[in-house]
């Protein structure tokens, strides 16, 4: 009897530091002793490279194109500590469906056997959160992705786009769709951004997995074309890093979330607007107005 994989989508608004902190996870289980493979379904097809010396891989889309037939090597490439990297691609710019590269390169993986033969532990699936609807919401939709967890800072595009995906969540959960892990909490360094993302998710009915502040060990590690696991692995940010790969690979019951609508999100975020503004003011005192 084979083992069960543990398959878990992590999403994110484009530029939210979504692929930095999956191939962070990848790289920290992968030093933990885990069998992983992180799957990219960005069309820019950049989530991998921080894996392999800053190195881009051929994507499933692009080879299909060359020829009808390929073959697992063509489109899986080992990278830190032997982690599996596949990126799914998209299609010629201005022609076709981006979502139709995760559909593909998921059904060629399951053709090829890839996921037992390589005898893994997690496939670990990078997803672009602005949209869940077509391809974009086959890990969640489909059950492929168990387990799903958003990133996203206090900013109120992220927590819109955090928001939506839940809903598609909530929309498939009666389906056998994947369920919330939680929230990875992104660039959070104020105190009062803590506070926003810990008001979310309490409204939501889930949880905050790990806060990550932002660190120029983050940027200097990724102009290296590295992970900050490979480049600073004795540093804070790799022991949060380290921290949040242990508790996913720990983490057993997913919940449906409860989505605001949008009327209750707008005057959510009001509310916070007016706080913040009372707090630049100087009308409130607390330790987030000495930041």
């Amino acid at each position: 009897m084979s083992k069960e994989i543990k398959q878990i989508a992590i999403y994110g608004k484009g530029g939210i530091g979504k692929s930095t902190t999956t191939s962070n996870i990848s790289a920290a289980l992968a030093k933990e002793g885990y069998k992983v493979m992180q799957f990219g379904c960005d069309p820019k097809s950049d989530s991998t490279n921080t894996l392999r010396g800053g190195k881009y891989i051929p994507t499933v889309l692009d080879t299909l194109r060359e020829k009808n037939k390929i073959k697992a090597e063509e489109v899986i490439f080992e990278g830190f500590g032997g982690v599996y990297c596949v990126e799914a691609g998209g299609p010629a710019p201005g022609v076709g469906c981006a979502g139709r590269g995760i559909i593909t390169a998921v059904e060629l993986l399951k053709q090829l056997k890839v996921f037992e033969e390589l005898d893994l532990d997690f496939v670990i699936y990078d997803v672009l959160g602005d949209v869940v609807c077509g391809g974009f919401a086959i890990p969640i939709r489909e059950g492929i992705a168990k387990h799903v967890f958003t990133v996203s800072s206090a900013d109120f595009m992220a927590v819109y786009a955090a928001n939506n995906l839940f809903k598609g969540i909530q929309k498939y959960s009666n389906n056998g769709g994947a369920l919330l892990g939680g929230i990875i909490a992104n660039s959070i360094n104020a105190p009062y951004a803590k506070d926003i993302i810990d008001d979310f998710a309490d409204k939501t009915h889930t949880q905050v997995v790990q806060y990550i502040p932002r660190s120029v060990t983050v940027t200097q590690s990724e102009l290296m074309g590295k992970t900050t696991i490979e480049a600073a692995p004795q540093s804070e940010q790799a022991r949060v890093y380290t921290s949040l790969a242990i508790k996913i690979a720990e983490h057993i019951e997913s919940k449906v979330p409860s989505p605001l609508e949008i009327r209750e999100l707008r005057e959510w975020a009001a509310v916070w607007a007016n706080q913040l503004l009372a707090l630049e003011t100087g009308e409130v005192r607390s330790v987030a107005a000495n930041i």
